[in-house]
Parts: C-alpha cells; structure tokens; sequence
C-alpha cells in the first residue's frame, strides 16, 4: 500500500472504526472493549462537567489529533482537553497537540500507548497524560513537560492533574 500524506487521509471515508496516521501509514487497532469505553464514558462525563463549569476549554473524545502534518502522523486518543487559551487549534480536527490526553490501556494497545504514543505526545507538546489501567484500576499520570516521575493513583486517592489544578476525582470513582 502507498503511503499517505494527511489530506489523502482526512480523503478516505468517514468510518467508526479506531484509525491512525502513522509515518504515512494506516493503522486500524481493534474496537475498544465495552469496559474500555465504560471508562471512557464515566471519564468524559466527569471531564466534561468539571471543564464546562470552570469555562477552561474543551474535552472530545475519539478525535484526529494531527501531530506532525509533514510526517503523516495523526493519532486518535480516548479523550482529549484543549486549554481555553489553545482552542484555536481545534478546527473540524485537532491541530497540534492537546494540553491533556488520555489512553486508556488494552492489553493490545497498552505498550504501543506507553511507549510511542506518550513519546510523541511529549516530543509535540502535550502538557500531560494519563493512561488508565483497568486490570490494576489505577490512573498514571506523567507531565510530559517536565521532569518529574509519573504519580500512580488508585483507590480512593484524588486523581491529581497539572492541567486541571482543582481536579480531584477519586481513581476508584473512573471505575464503576
């Protein structure tokens, strides 16, 4: 298969299923589990409410986030938060890294997601990620900015964000 520039891309048709850029490449990982997208849900919704009264941005799920134009790399996160401030970035896409981005792992996807992804969200410039582990049910949270290790939350501890300073939504609550 020839490889693809990010118009040719955004050309194909319009589909449900999960889809990637990579180096020009598509990639097509399988459908989430319904847990991963209970997760996801129970996430966005709290995401949702917390960014919307405060008036701080914008949260989507499942959406193109075009990385690198020129490399052909577009990724598709569970959830992401755009900054008040950076919602110029969002057009019928993302352009340009999101402030916050969240994976939530499957056994399929966690390495991919721990290692390339969270390299190329923090080599574009995301603030943070969290990558949510059902099988431990814990929350990683890395700021990708900076040099502090990545903070583990479960159970009942507050999950802590960089992006969200007033954020405390406690880990086992993401679970069900």
């Amino acid at each position: 298969m020839d490889k693809l520039d990010v118009r040719e891309y955004f050309n194909q048709p319009e589909t449900l299923q999960p889809m990637e850029l990579v180096y020009g490449v598509v990639r097509e990982p399988a459908m989430p589990s319904y847990e991963h997208q209970r997760i996801a849900t129970r996430l966005v919704a709290r995401l949702h409410t917390h960014v919307e009264e405060r008036a701080l941005g914008q949260v989507c799920t499942s959406v193109d986030v075009v990385l690198d134009k020129k490399a052909s790399v577009v990724v598709q996160p569970d959830i992401v938060f755009v900054s008040r401030d950076r919602l110029a970035i969002i057009k019928e896409r993302i352009w340009g890294a999101p402030d916050l981005v969240v994976e939530i792992l499957s056994p399929s996807t966690a390495r991919r997601d721990r290692t390339i992804k969270v390299g190329w969200f923090r080599q574009y410039g995301a603030r943070e990620c969290w990558l949510i582990d059902a099988r431990s049910r814990s929350v990683e949270v890395i700021e990708l900015q900076a040099t502090t290790p990545a903070r583990l939350f479960s159970g009942e501890q507050g999950v802590r964000s960089a992006v969200l300073p007033d954020w405390t939504v406690p880990a086992e609550q993401l679970f069900g």
